[in-house]
């Protein structure tokens, strides 16, 4: 066990380059808490009013409200018409299985300018036909932000069915049992960690999303990255690095949690 433990240059090495990958995170923290109108370190002068005017402005809390129901709708959607492509595939498997698999992945490939320019003018004809699903409207954004992500949640799960044993499948047809049986009876239940998984991967894409956001929204439906991009734009908002802070204070903290579960994991693997 001893020679998979790196030595001390290895360990002073790669704390070296975690700290320099880690340095721009850390500045965020000290321009939070400057008590200057624009992004600036304090000068022996802390203050908490960018952080009182985060909470207390209510157009971000509708900006977070939005990124999350955009995040949620979007990663279900995508989810479920990923697992029907990817259950079709793998249990039909067709001559065109490749060239369709590639057509679903074509927007991980594209250029995001070409995707956001069509998603952009999609959206304004739908505009004429209905008023849900249209150029800057929740619904317009949830349908953009999921035809971005299909095809990530698409590889994900193809790889937990990859990892599925056919044989299972084939034993439930033996049996007489339906389509929609062998589907939700045993394909789904053995790949309900690559759905979870793929869902919160889509979830995390939709929330970072701002490329296509800045094509398909205006002033109606203004997600929380859109809300940080026009701060930073116009006006330089220290309250953007207030909630920078926030956010990354919350993902060390679920980083935290889950190395946490990990080490139980494994000390209890070890006392067994």
């Amino acid at each position: 066990m001893n020679r998979l433990r790196p030595g001390v240059l290895a360990t002073l090495l790669s704390s070296l380059v975690a700290l320099f990958l880690l340095m721009p995170l850390i500045a965020v923290v000290p321009v939070s808490f400057t008590s200057r109108r624009y992004l600036s370190l304090p000068n022996g002068d802390w203050s908490w009013r960018h952080y009182t005017a985060l909470f207390g402005d209510p157009d971000w809390g509708s900006s977070l409200l939005t990124s999350v129901q955009v995040g949620v709708l979007a990663s279900l959607l995508a989810v479920a018409l990923a697992a029907a492509f990817c259950i079709g595939i793998w249990m039909l498997r067709p001559r065109g299985a490749g060239l369709m698999t590639g057509f679903v992945l074509l927007p991980m490939v594209a250029p995001p300018v070409v995707s956001s320019l069509t998603l952009y003018f999609f959206l304004n004809q739908l505009a004429r036909w209905n008023s849900l699903v249209a150029y800057d409207k929740l619904g317009g954004v949830v349908l953009a932000h999921m035809v971005m992500i299909v095809p990530y949640a698409v590889v994900v799960i193809m790889v937990s069915l990859s990892q599925l044993d056919r044989r299972m499948d084939l034993a439930a047809q033996s049996m007489g049992a339906s389509v929609p049986t062998r589907v939700f009876g045993v394909i789904l239940p053995n790949i309900r960690f690559g759905l979870l998984g793929a869902f919160f991967l889509c979830f995390l894409l939709s929330w970072d999303e701002i490329g296509v956001t800045l094509f398909v929204t205006s002033v109606e439906t203004i997600t929380l990255p859109r809300r940080m991009w026009m701060g930073l734009r116009d006006n330089v908002d220290p309250a953007i690095a207030a909630l920078s802070v926030l956010l990354i204070l919350v993902v060390t903290v679920l980083v935290v949690i889950r190395a946490a579960m990990l080490m139980r994991k494994e000390r209890r693997a070890r006392g067994a």
